[in-house]
């Protein structure tokens, strides 16, 4: 029944303008190419010891996201003046090496761009002067890409200086695997260019009162201080730190796989398109949109897999820039979760909120839940189901760090649901906080999949230019065979023919 659902899907998709073109060797044959030696940042000066931005050269896209065939402006600021180029890399396995350079845009005369004035609920919109227009080639390929900013000092006794941009290359062809970015997430921490995010009003870090935009740079990573110190991302979002892992580990193994943004997850059939749906890392922000989305695609018999923690946990209402670009700026409309009591507490304590969304465990198979951050084990509860196999595991055997550095729990009562793994994150490092990882079956022989931990990624692979983060006195210690092993055999059950 849901071949014959997919083959509708397939000539509806025809008929309205889709290419329905099955290529199940493109990431494959991508990962042939021979990858870049020089792809990561080499020099960056954060304008302070504690700052975020990198003001000597840095920049943003006009889109989170451009099709192929489509075209994505680029906007870069360098203070002083300076020339610099942009080399654009497509990150993924490539023997290792994590990136192949597919184009070098420059040399451009630099400009100093304004730092905006904050608007209301403290929006912080560039109003740039555009640097280039990169127009995306028919034959590149889905994909997460990095626009690397680098300054061409006029002599070899002065320094140059670095910096990334970032967006996600999209097409439309039918794929085992849709890899979710969250950058909503990235946004919503993104602290440029002096400690702006949705954490940082004056009237409090959890309630609505903050916009943020996508019309800036991205800066080093919010939470430096206490999960991951990695100023060598510096305009990558949380790519590099939480998400670059998986996808290094997909396109190692050549699973057909294609990627989109958080904020096209808004239309469903991005995603009724491909056979499984994956939730990466740190997936906290999603629009109502997004969420209907998923239900549409889990009814449908897409496998959802929620390889995230503190997922689905904020409805995050996407609206058009001050220029009418869609989808641009954002803000915490208020908790997932229905009448569960986390949810109830958060609108006592933060709000009010002019959202509620429902309850996310329906949807993923646990909550988010009080205290949501911590550090752990994650250990196994049921060694004998079809995930393990293969593993060695048994009953209480555990990876060590792999639990932070939020998680889920509390798992709703859905029918054929199961509790796979098991254990006690602690916050602060000594306060425990039980946290459960679940699957349960879809209604089309599909299922659903949520392990709980933002950290999976971490055991997946060690790509170049990633740093191992750590949580309330507890880390992961990167890749281990056994979490390798898990994710094919969910995998290879989700695409199977």
């Amino acid at each position: 029944m849901l071949r014959v659902f997919c083959f509708w899907l397939a000539v509806s998709c025809t008929l309205v303008g889709w290419s329905a073109e099955r290529q199940p060797n493109l990431i494959r044959d991508e990962n042939a190419k021979a990858g870049a030696r020089d792809w990561q940042l080499t020099r960056v000066r954060l304008d302070s010891a504690t700052g975020c931005r990198s003001s000597l050269i840095e920049g943003y896209c006009s889109r989170q996201s451009v099709p192929v065939g489509g075209s994505i402006d680029i906007f870069v600021s360098t203070n002083p003046v300076a020339k610099f180029q942009i080399e654009v890399f497509r990150t993924g396995y490539y023997g290792g090496r994590g990136a192949r350079l597919m184009t070098t845009l420059g040399p451009f005369d630099g400009v100093v761009q304004e730092t905006p004035t904050p608007g209301e609920k403290n929006l912080h919109e560039c109003r740039w002067s555009k640097t280039t227009t990169l127009e995306i080639p028919n034959d590149w390929v889905s994909g997460v890409y990095l626009g690397r900013l680098t300054t061409l000092p006029d002599s070899e006794n002065k320094p140059y200086w670095q910096s990334y941009v970032v967006f996600i290359v999209t097409d439309d062809r039918p794929a085992d695997i849709l890899f979710q970015c969250s950058d909503n997430t990235w946004q919503a921490y993104n602290p440029w260019p002096t400690n702006f995010s949705v954490y940082t009003h004056p009237n409090g870090n959890q309630g609505p009162w903050a916009d943020v935009s996508f019309d800036r740079p991205y800066g080093r990573y919010a939470q430096f201080n206490g999960v991951v110190n990695d100023p060598l991302s510096v305009g990558a979002g949380e790519w590099l730190s939480f998400e670059f892992p998986f996808a290094y580990f997909l396109e190692q193994h050549g699973y057909d796989v294609t990627y989109c943004s958080n904020s096209d997850m808004v239309d469903p059939k991005v995603g009724l398109r491909c056979k499984s749906f994956l939730s990466v890392g740190h997936d906290e922000y999603w629009d109502i949109r997004q969420y209907e989305s998923a239900v549409a695609m889990r009814d449908a018999g897409v496998d959802l897999m929620f390889f995230s923690g503190n997922s689905v946990c904020w409805v995050t209402p996407l609206r058009e820039s001050s220029t009418g670009q869609p989808k641009r700026i954002m803000f915490r409309g208020g908790p997932y979760g229905g009448d569960y009591k986390y949810a109830v507490d958060r609108e006592k304590d933060h709000g009010p909120f002019p959202h509620r969304g429902p309850d996310e465990g329906f949807l993923m198979g646990a909550r988010n839940i009080e205290p949501v951050n911590g550090g752990g084990d994650w250990a196994c509860v049921k060694p004998d189901h079809w995930m393990f196999e293969k593993t060695g595991m048994k009953k209480g055997d555990s990876i060590p760090g792999l639990i932070g550095w939020e998680y889920h729990g509390d798992p709703p009562a859905i029918p054929g649901l199961e509790i796979v793994g098991a254990g006690i994150a602690f916050q602060g490092g000594t306060n425990p906080q039980h946290w459960q990882a679940t699957i349960y079956p879809g209604p089309k022989s599909n299922f659903v999949f949520q392990a709980s931990t933002i950290f999976w990624c971490q055991g997946l692979s060690h790509p170049p230019g990633h740093t191992l983060p750590w949580s309330h006195w507890s880390r992961p210690h990167g890749p281990d065979e056994r979490v390798q092993q898990i994710t094919h055999n969910l995998l290879r059950r989700a695409i199977a023919e």
